[in-house]
């Protein structure tokens, strides 16, 4: 299920007075649990492609109810798009889910977040490891040129649940690789510099699998083409649920892998900030 509502959709609504308030400018719902949307963006807003910052509705005492979501739009686009799911009793989620274009939220224009390039340090090859809405930062930092000017290959990791829940990453990798502009920038194997492996848990699909258990029986490598991740020329970034970054934390420091930071960088960095369950 795929519905998009834009700002012509939308029936002209009464100006709120919100604090820190953005404008809807478009919603896509993917499937019965999970939706984009798209918003204004602050002209002071500076960040990092794969940051977050902190979005929200009024409670019902008024109240701002906030949570951290990351980025999925790159720094060069001129708005910003966030990618949740729909948590039926959710504090938030519960509201945001019935957001239309003209409506307003509210956006603390502070970017933070350790998914960021400068966290890393320089090697070959960048993988993402995301499961459900994990891959939002990912989103950004695909669609970041620098990305590729730091890499040579990039390979999108993402688990879901059923096929259904995979199709904003999937239709975001195929627009990618197809993009004219980045073909011009590195030619016409950029499509081969973007390797994407999506996998489902419960659902039959082509690829099965929870991450974990595609790289520490290597399939993914026999599957890409690609040897096993080496601490030499390999990078990583982990976004997921909590016990998901704690096991694919323990996969990648088996491989010989740390964990870095901002101002430690090293091989591989964790989200730690992740919207999940009961947001």
């Amino acid at each position: 299920m795929t519905l998009d509502l834009t700002v012509a959709d939308a029936a002209e609504k009464p100006a709120k007075t919100l604090p820190d308030a953005q404008t809807v400018t478009a919603v896509t719902h993917w499937t019965d649990t999970l939706f984009s949307f798209r918003v204004t963006r602050p002209a002071s807003l500076r960040f990092r492609s794969g940051e977050f910052v902190m979005i929200g509705l009024p409670g019902d005492n008024g109240k701002p109810i906030l949570r951290a979501y990351s980025i999925a739009s790159p720094n060069w686009d001129d708005e910003l798009e966030f990618y949740s799911i729909k948590v039926p009793d959710g504090p938030l989620t519960s509201r945001l889910q019935h957001i239309q274009p003209g409506d307003q939220i509210i956006l603390r224009p502070k970017p933070v977040g350790t998914l960021v390039l400068d966290a890393l340090l320089p090697g070959k090859r960048l993988w993402f490891l995301a499961t459900g809405t994990g891959l939002a930062p990912f989103a950004s930092l695909m669609r970041d040129p620098e990305t590729f000017e730091r890499y040579e290959q990039v390979i999108m990791m993402h688990t879901c649940r059923t096929a259904d829940e995979l199709t904003y990453g999937r239709e975001l990798v195929e627009n990618l690789k197809n993009d004219p502009l980045l073909g011009e920038l590195y030619g016409e194997d950029f499509a081969k510099r973007l390797l994407y492996y999506p996998t489902t848990t419960r659902e039959e699909s082509p690829l099965m699998g929870r991450i974990t258990d595609n790289m520490t029986s290597g399939k993914v490598f026999q599957d890409l083409g690609l040897p096993p991740m080496d601490a030499e020329t390999d990078r990583a970034m982990i976004c997921g649920s909590l016990a998901f970054n704690v096991d694919v934390k323990a996969v990648l420091e088996g491989f010989g892998l740390r964990e870095g930071a901002n101002s430690d960088p090293k091989e591989f960095v964790v989200e730690k900030a992740f919207v999940g369950e009961g947001v």
